[in-house]
């Protein structure tokens, strides 16, 4: 078969006449529009046509394929971003405030034992005061202030006030270097709540600012408690028991008291007071073999005037073995007799 010439049809056209003139066929499946290459050169055919026969090296398929791998490079960047962010903000949440202002939790770092001891030393100093010993009084406070502050602290030097005791109530720890120490006083038949602001750094305490005094604890008021059952019979029988239990804890008897004792020994008072009477016994209904019942204790004091006694409440966990009852544990009630 005579070659026609391919001038006009392109190079593919030429290749595929020569192929059919050669006399091999074919192959049926392959189609050149299912085959990468092949279809990438009938684009680049339609292409030369469209152009006048010059050759585009560009290719639309390879184009999109670069543009999906951008996108999904940037969706992987985004993911990671975000998981190494994510904790971090996470971490840091608590700590910062508004506009990254740090905000530190609660008494985090702030020294509260120092600074309740060194307020307790403070207030003994400025609650105590008298015009004929201002200047001493100005030497010890200066101890405790700042420096250039006023060493009268806001006393104006006349008058006197003297306090018998100061406890530490409590400390309320704004940051690591801020707290507020309140103590309470006792001045005659007053008593006083102070509120010492103190500043710590470096193992260093000041009082930062002048103290503010506050209204003392009001009084509680008990819940209204709805009274069980007593067991007349069983505090009957304990009574005299009880009496002689507790002459032998006021003077820790121990032969006696480990007829006594369920358990572990009972170390009693060591003859710091003296037994006078076990004025009431209070033994709510409930199991037979086991109670915890009250007792009202009057004691006298060594050393207090003639005649003079206490009565304390204690609360007994009893427990019975065959016909004895026995003390298994002694501690301090919560109740106001019976509960």
């Amino acid at each position: 078969m005579a070659r026609r010439s391919a001038v006009g049809h392109g190079r593919e056209t030429a290749v595929v006449e020569q192929d059919a003139a050669s006399g091999r066929a074919l192959d049926p499946a392959a189609d050149p529009w299912r085959d990468g290459e092949t279809g990438r050169r009938r684009g680049r055919q339609g292409g030369d046509g469209a152009r006048g026969g010059g050759r585009w090296n560009g290719s639309g398929g390879r184009w999109w394929v670069w543009v999906g791998r951008a996108v999904l490079w940037a969706v992987i960047i985004v993911i990671l971003v975000n998981g190494i962010r994510a904790p971090f903000e996470r971490f840091t949440a608590d700590g910062t405030g508004t506009a990254g202002t740090p905000t530190p939790s609660k008494g985090t770092g702030f020294p509260s034992s120092a600074a309740g001891a060194f307020a307790l030393q403070f207030a003994n100093v400025y609650l105590n005061y008298d015009q004929r010993t201002a200047a001493a009084r100005e030497t010890q406070m200066r101890t405790f202030v700042p420096e250039g502050t006023d060493g009268q602290f806001g006393w104006n030097g006349v008058g006197q006030l003297q306090v018998q005791s100061v406890q530490v109530a409590g400390v309320d720890a704004r940051d690591a270097n801020n707290g507020v120490v309140t103590v309470l006083a006792r001045s005659q038949d007053k008593w006083l709540r102070l509120a010492v602001p103190v500043y710590a750094r470096n193992g260093s305490l000041v009082v930062s600012a002048r103290p503010a005094l506050l209204p003392p604890p009001a009084k509680a008021a008990l819940p209204q408690q709805g009274v069980r059952e007593r067991d007349g019979a069983l505090e009957t029988e304990l009574a005299p028991v009880l009496g002689t239990f507790f002459q032998a804890y006021a003077r820790s008897e121990q032969a006696t008291l480990s007829r006594f004792a369920d358990g572990a020994p009972l170390a009693g008072l060591a003859e710091s007071v003296t037994f006078v009477q076990v004025r009431e016994v209070i033994a709510p209904r409930g199991d037979a073999g086991e109670r915890t019942v009250t007792a009202t204790v009057a004691w006298q004091v060594p050393g207090a005037a003639a005649g003079g006694e206490l009565e304390q409440t204690y609360d007994l966990s009893m427990v019975k073995k065959g016909t004895t009852w026995y003390v298994r544990d002694i501690r301090g009630t919560t109740g106001p007799g019976a509960s």
